[in-house]
């Protein structure tokens, strides 16, 4: 099962909840609506491009202190990290 979204709250919260989505992923992938990478890529995509949206829709606020660097670090560095 995936760690839900609203327990990350530390830097290795955030690698735990990497690693339930891997996991899931391995276990059930097909389940997935967005199962291959360029799907997945081109989904977060538009979430992030959205995510005022939803966080209007689900009553709460877009942290304004998000590291957005940070993620995106992330997300580049797992391109050739080992």
């Amino acid at each position: 099962m995936t760690t839900p979204p609203d327990r990350v709250d530390s830097r290795e919260d955030l690698a735990a909840f990497v690693r339930s989505l891997r996991r899931s992923h391995a276990e059930d992938g097909s389940s997935w609506e967005n199962a291959d990478l360029p799907s997945f890529l081109a989904a977060l995509a538009a979430w992030i491009d959205d995510a005022d949206g939803w966080y209007r829709n689900t009553g709460r606020e877009l942290p304004p202190d998000g590291d957005w660097t940070f993620f995106a670090r992330a997300l580049q560095a797992a391109t050739v990290y080992e």
